[in-house]
Parts: C-alpha cells; structure tokens; sequence
C-alpha cells in the first residue's frame, strides 16, 4: 500500500480574522488525505484567537507573543511540526477543490523538487494573474523578479498560456509548497527580511544546493493580495529595496555582486527621483532610507547560515537581460514578449 506524504498546511495569520472568516471553509474542503490544518498567529490584536477557538476548536494554533514578520514567524512555526512538506499559505487566499493532489505529484516526480507553487489568478478580477506569484517567479539578470504573467505592475489575463508545469526561479511565498527536510536543510528564511522577497532568496539558496523550484499551474488559487502592507505603501517599498539588495549580495558570485550591485543601486536612484517627479515623495523616501539600512547590513556582522553555498550550477528562471529596458524603453509588458519573443 502507498501512503501519501504527509501535508500541513500552515497560514500565519496577524490580525486577519475577516480573512479567516471568509477563506478557511474552502480550505477546510480540501481533499488531500490526512491533511492538517495550523493557524501560526503572528501577536494578532484582533479577536483571530477567539474566533479560531469559537468556531474552529479542531485546528491547531502556534501562538505567538509578538509579530515577528513572515520570515521569523515561519521559521519559529515549522520548527515545531513534523510533516514531508509544509504548504505556507497566506489567510488572504482562496483555494480550489483539488488543489494540493497536482503539486504533490509534481513534487514527488523528483525529489530534487524542493518548493513549488500553484497558478495564483487575482480573488478580485478572477481571469488575470495576480501580483505575488502568477504562474511562477522569474528574475533577471539585475534581480529584478518578476512572473510568468505578471511583468512590474502589468497583470496578463489568464487565457492558459502558462499552464505548462516547469523549473521556475522562485515560488510565491503566497502558496508556498516545500519539502520540509530542505527547508530546515536551508535554516529556513533569512529573518532579517522581516517580510518581502524572503522566499526569493530561499529559492535561490536552494538552487545554489542543488535543488529545483517548480510552478504547478494544474493547481489554483485566488489571492486577494495587500493583506498585510498594501501594495504601493511606503513600508513595502522599503522591505522590497532593501531585501532585494541584500539579497543580491548574499547569492551573486563574487566578481557579479561588484558590478551589477551599483549598477542596481543607480537604477533605484533613478526610479526614485522618476516618482519624486510625479509627486510620490513616500516613495522616494522609502527607496533612501532601503539604501542606508542596506549599507548599515553590509557593515553589520552577519548570520552565514543564510547565505549561499555551492556552485552556481544550472539555476533555472533566471532572464539574462535587463527588464527595465525591455519594459520602460522597449515597451514590452509581458512575460512572453519579453523572455519568449525571439527578436
């Protein structure tokens, strides 16, 4: 008899009782064997603790005191559960029936698959790619992420163009499947990102070992977004800025991060002083204050146990351009214009 590996689903919540409320039916409705169902709750001041013990006694909650952001908070969560994968799924997301069977066969295919995510369409226009994950993440060569699907803020609608399951860069930290054992392997997230672009760099730190991350697009969900720090708001902008510098530092080779760091530093300046045209001084604001925490972390001592170990090896996802030309001067907007067109 074949037994299933074993899955726990675990969503760190932090005040989204409303997004309990609305989503946990759905999930509670998947029909994957065995499943377990967590709450890890992130120092909610809300009433999600009251509501969960009400009207969810059965499902397990990992409390704790203070909010330690998405990385921290996953970290201090897992490290108390034994389970073949875990699925990090944020409370602003509706699954689908069958959502988990498809990913973990695409998992168990090779167990050089270390994390993997499902199509991840828009909860409010539910026919276009949503911001966080589209149907798998993607870089270039500056390390600039983006989606199959989702291009800087242009969203394609979902007309079955990337519904092939293949080796992706990252996997949205949204609906994030992960093998368990890799992911301890990796000490799990750098907690110093707090929150933003964590997951990217754990993908990329996976790659560097060896593994693979995979999107499953005969998997969805829909996923409402901004659940925690709006979209466009001055705290996001500066978790992004900052955690992505960072993170180029800890995983280019050594020769790359000497060049292409400044270089990425200028093109934030200018993306800067562009919105401090349009009025955005939030913005701008945020994007100085990312560049001097990044080099105060530069100056800092370091945990080594989050960088980079091994060779750079055959890393898949990775668009070896530059994005910012190919959207702002050459006007492409998508996926496929941009790493599929063969002009």
């Amino acid at each position: 008899m074949n037994l299933q590996p074993s899955v726990a689903v675990v969503i760190l919540n932090w005040n989204g009782r409303a997004f309990l409320e609305q989503f946990l039916p759905a999930l509670l409705r998947s029909t994957y064997p065995g499943l377990r169902v967590l709450v890890a709750d992130n120092g909610s001041t809300d009433d999600s603790l009251n509501f969960l013990a009400n009207h969810y006694p059965g499902i397990a909650v990992l409390p704790s005191p203070h909010n330690e952001g998405y990385a921290k908070g996953y970290n201090l969560a897992l490290q108390k559960l034994d389970s073949d994968y875990y699925v990090l799924l944020n409370s602003d997301v509706e699954v689908t029936p069958g959502w988990i069977e498809p990913v973990i066969r695409v998992m168990e295919s090779d167990p050089k698959i270390a994390a993997c995510q499902p199509k991840i369409l828009s909860w409010q226009h539910r026919d276009q790619f949503e911001y966080a994950g589209g149907a798998g993440g993607w870089i270039d060569s500056f390390g600039y992420p983006f989606c199959r699907g989702r291009v800087f803020d242009v969203c394609e609608a979902d007309h079955g163009q990337y519904d092939e399951a293949q080796p992706v860069f990252w996997a949205s930290g949204a609906a994030f499947f992960v093998r368990a054992g890799v992911f301890h392997e990796m000490h799990g997230f750098d907690e110093f990102f707090f929150a933003h672009q964590e997951e990217i760099d754990l993908c990329w730190r996976m790659q560097r070992a060896g593994y693979t991350i995979f999107a499953c697009p005969q998997s969805i969900v829909y996923h409402v977004g901004g659940g925690s720090l709006p979209q466009g708001s001055s705290g996001k902008v500066y978790l992004n800025f900052r955690n992505n510098l960072i993170m180029l530092a800890k995983n280019y080779g050594s020769f790359e991060k000497w060049w292409k760091i400044p270089f990425r530093i200028l093109l934030d300046i200018i993306s800067a002083f562009w919105k401090l045209a349009g009025g955005k001084t939030g913005y701008f604001t945020s994007v100085f204050l990312a560049h001097m925490a990044f080099f105060r972390w530069l100056l800092s001592p370091k945990d080594k146990k989050y960088f980079s170990h091994g060779k750079e090896g055959n890393i898949r996802g990775i668009y070896r351009g530059n994005i910012v030309w190919q959207y702002y001067v050459r006007n492409k907007k998508t996926f496929s214009e941009i790493v599929l067109s063969k002009e």
